[in-house]
């Protein structure tokens, strides 16, 4: 294949590789052409095939190269074009320089119609304003009649021509001098009751803008006109800071900045309208605060509708009215409310100051009443207060809230003790137990104060809450002590008071009164279901004033059964005493006293007593008031036990329904030791008594021996050693009666000499 670029002598050796590439491709393209041999059969139509390819490139590139030859001489073409345009402007301008070179003189030359020109155009300003310079006087008159008459917009219509008039004269005097200031003031002194005219129409509107509220109701027109004229004063406005930057020149008052005095009119009025709710004050009524709150309520609500439903028509819609007014009214309140917070606020008007703003501000009662919440979104209003002015408030009101709740509790208790005096039983409730009327009195305040403290928020509440629990701890602890007083003083004189007895059972029942109240008050105020602090230590007082008035209920029982008690086991008992007899009557009579009293305590009164008279009688034979002389007094005195221990099971059955078996079975097994007629058996019997009682000590044993007066020294001896020898464990004994019963000293000396003999004897 002929390579004609290989002719170009500067590009020879690219030209010839770029053929001999060309070579090779071909030479591979025919070779696959012509790889079979019934392929040569076709070569004829390859050759015409590639010779039409080769007609076609040829054909695309002389198209190509015409085209960019064309363009280059449609270049050349315009640049000589340009070139002679640029000769013909060098040329123009160097004719101008030519001229303005010669004109420079006759330019200073028209100095002189430049001032004419400026003069006549003052003078064509002062012909024009003319009739309205002359009749300023008259125009100031009628302008001043229409603003007393309310008729602004005409009033304003004047004014504007009287400010136009004087501000076209002043600017064309500023024009031809600028420093000629006697003129100047010729012309301000001249037009000096325009600016008052003005200052008179501003103080209309203000008034007008002020009684916004009352005029958008009466008489919307007006309040239209207003924001007219204030609109029309910031266009002018406009148009003189624009001419000022383009001369140098603004007349005098401008600009008046209407607008931006509106805005504080309004900011103002709605400022008063909030101050001006308080009605009363703290000494005039206590409930002062809250009615200036509600008062506050109803005014920024009722205001909020009206901006709502009748002022926005009023103003343009750019102002975006009511949005404006409700962050008004929200900055006045929150300034209002910062105000109050300043005084010396009482605990219950924190309280109601607090809930106020916490809670109703954002309610559907005021700033999220359904007529509001479609213009405007509550939740993006700052808080009236910061948090840590109610952190503060908070704070004062804990203190303020103890020191009260303190006093209160005092008062109460000092009340519940004179009820204690009188000679009246208490009261009773429904169910017919006794009670005083301090649980209710103290719960009562507990449940204001919550009710109060759940207002303002729950973490509040739960820390009232547990105020109110360490506050219940100190104060029945001061209970106690109060009741353990009432219990000494009644025992200076027991016939005083007269009715220690019930008010004493009341001061059980309150206890339990008190726990059903303090547990109600927590399902009721407090989220969490844990114990709190005060839980346990409120437990343990309240069972330790029920436990020691039970026990002093007892020991008032105990003294009036104290002579009777001390004719147990004498030989006037033996004889035929009515000791017992007393005995279970009296405490039958003062139970049904006691069945006044609350569960569980007067089940643990009843068991108690019981033990009580067991241990008493116990003592009785431990004392050793008596000694059998024979048998026979030994039957008659253990059939007298037997019987007595039947009296106090059917008697102790019948008050409290329980078994009581065993402890009146301790007198049975006593009773059995004595009536043993055949004393080889003591030993045996007394091992029985102490199987059932582990807890007999051994001068308990002596004791009996002694009471039963047949038992010799050595049997004495040898009980005593053999029991000691057989020890009976009582470490896991839950029940026990004989620990609480002492022997008396000359008893134990007795029993300490037997034992040391015994011992000595088994150890030889």
């Amino acid at each position: 294949m002929w390579c004609y670029s290989c002719q170009c002598k500067n590009n020879t050796s690219f030209y010839c590789e770029t053929s001999r590439e060309a070579v090779a491709t071909a030479v591979q393209r025919v070779a696959g052409m012509l790889q079979r041999s019934d392929q040569l059969d076709k070569v004829e139509q390859y050759r015409r095939r590639e010779a039409r390819k080769k007609a076609s490139v040829e054909a695309r590139l002389k198209a190509a190269i015409q085209s960019q030859l064309d363009g280059v001489r449609t270049g050349l073409t315009q640049l000589h074009s340009a070139l002679l345009d640029v000769k013909d402007i060098q040329s123009s301008l160097a004719d101008v320089s030519k001229d303005w070179r010669q004109s420079i003189n006759t330019i200073e030359n028209l100095k002189d119609v430049k001032d004419a020109v400026v003069q006549h155009s003052q003078l064509a300003a002062a012909v024009e304003n003319l009739k309205n310079i002359f009749s300023v006087p008259e125009i100031v008159g009628e302008t001043q009649q229409l603003i007393e008459q309310a008729e602004l917009l005409q009033a304003h219509r004047k004014l504007m021509e009287l400010e136009c008039s004087r501000d076209d004269l002043m600017y064309e005097q500023y024009r031809m001098d600028s420093k000629n200031t006697s003129d100047m003031n010729l012309i301000s002194i001249y037009f000096e009751d325009v600016q008052g005219l003005s200052d008179e129409l501003a103080k209309q509107l203000w008034m007008v803008l002020q009684r916004s509220m009352v005029t958008v109701r009466r008489d919307p027109t007006m309040l239209v006109s207003v924001v007219r004229i204030i609109e029309r004063e910031e266009k002018i406005d406009r148009r003189m800071v624009d001419r000022k930057k383009q001369t140098g020149f603004i007349p005098p008052g401008r600009p008046k900045k209407w607008k931006e005095k509106m805005f504080e009119v309004l900011e103002g009025t709605v400022s008063t309208r909030i101050e001006g709710t308080q009605a009363v004050t703290r000494e005039a009524d206590k409930m002062w605060l809250v009615r200036l709150l509600e008062i506050t309520r109803k005014y920024v609500l009722d205001d909020l509708i009206v901006v709502k439903n009748l002022m926005v028509q009023c103003f343009p819609p750019h102002y975006n009215t009511f949005n404006r007014f409700f962050r008004l009214y929200h900055n006045a309140v929150s300034t209002r409310v910062k105000e109050l917070t300043s005084e010396d606020l009482e605990a219950n008007e924190i309280v109601s100051l607090l809930t106020w703003v916490l809670n109703t501000y954002k309610s559907v009662e005021m700033m999220g009443h359904p007529e509001l919440c479609s213009e405007c979104d509550i939740h993006q209003l700052e808080p009236l207060l910061p948090r840590e002015v109610v952190d503060d408030l908070l704070s004062k009101y804990v203190k303020t809230f103890t020191s009260n709740i303190t006093g209160w509790l005092r008062k109460a208790l000092e009340t519940d003790k004179k009820d204690w005096q009188k000679e009246t039983e208490p009261e009773a409730d429904q169910d017919g137990y006794y009670q005083t009327t301090l649980p209710a009195i103290v719960f009562q305040m507990f449940e204001q104060n919550l009710q109060v403290a759940a207002q303002i928020d729950g973490d509040f509440k739960e820390k009232v809450l547990k105020l109110c629990l360490k506050q219940m701890n100190t104060f029945l602890i001061r209970y106690r002590e109060e009741a353990v007083s009432y219990k000494e003083e009644h025992l200076r004189d027991r016939q005083l008071p007269q009715c220690y007895v019930q008010y004493m059972i009341a001061i059980i029942n309150n206890c339990q009164t008190f726990k059903e109240s303090i547990n109600s008050l927590k399902r009721k105020y407090s989220q969490s279901s844990g114990p709190t602090d005060s839980d346990a230590p409120i437990e343990r007082t309240l069972n330790e004033v029920a436990k020691e008035g039970c026990q002093f209920l007892l020991d008032e029982v105990f003294l009036d059964l104290e002579s009777h008690l001390n004719e147990l086991l004498t030989r006037k008992w033996l004889t035929g005493s009515h000791a017992v007899d007393t005995i279970c009557v009296t405490v039958e009579d003062y139970f049904n006293d006691f069945n006044k009293i609350k569960k569980p305590f007067n089940q643990e009164m009843t068991s108690e007593a019981l033990r009580r008279v067991v241990v008493e009688y116990i003592k009785a034979v431990m004392q050793k008031r008596i000694t059998f002389k024979n048998p026979d007094e030994r039957k008659e005195g253990a059939e007298r036990m037997m019987k007595e221990a039947d009296q106090f099971k059917f008697l102790f059955r019948k008050l409290a329904g329980e078994d009581t078996d065993w402890l009146c079975g301790a007198i049975t097994a006593i009773a059995e030791v004595f009536k043993l007629t055949d004393p080889t058996l003591l030993f045996l019997e007394v091992s029985t008594l102490v199987s059932k009682y582990p807890d007999i000590r051994y001068t308990h044993i002596q004791a009996l021996l002694a009471v039963r007066g047949d038992a010799s020294r050595e049997m004495r001896q040898m009980i005593i050693g053999t029991l000691s020898e057989n020890k009976v464990s009582h470490s896991g004994v839950t029940q026990s009666i004989f620990k609480d019963i002492a022997v008396p000293t000359i008893a134990m000396t007795t029993m300490t000499t037997m034992t040391s003999m015994a011992t000595s004897k088994l150890l030889k």
